[in-house]
């Protein structure tokens, strides 16, 4: 037998993160006033994303084709969300190493869209 180099609880942990980050995504979405489904869409949710933090949608080509500068672009949008949820700049930082428990924190909490 071959060994794939994935464990099943590393799959199942990989699934049930996934779960949680499309859940708080859809719920981040619903709290800006936009459709929650449209998290699970490729390319629209960057598109609904950019308008919730009132950013050009030409950003899209930023973020798909310019290495290097996509980072910079995806850090400047959690940094907007972060913004536009009214929480303190420095929460970018949590945002980035453990967006895994930011977002669900962000879309459970009392935080709510200033746009």
């Amino acid at each position: 037998m071959s060994d794939s180099g994935f464990s099943p609880v590393l799959i199942v942990v990989w699934i049930i993160v996934a779960i949680v980050l499309i859940v708080a995504n859809w719920k981040i979405f619903t709290k800006a006033g936009k459709p929650g489904w449209a998290i699970l869409v490729p390319i629209y949710n960057i598109i609904v994303m950019l308008q919730i933090i009132d950013k050009p949608v030409w950003w899209i080509f930023m973020l798909i084709f310019v290495p290097i500068a996509n980072i910079v672009f995806a850090i400047m949008i959690i940094y907007n969300l972060v913004l536009k949820f009214g929480q303190p700049g420095w929460h970018v930082i949590l945002a980035l190493l453990f967006g895994f428990v930011y977002y669900p924190y962000l879309a459970f909490s009392k935080a709510s869209y200033q746009g």
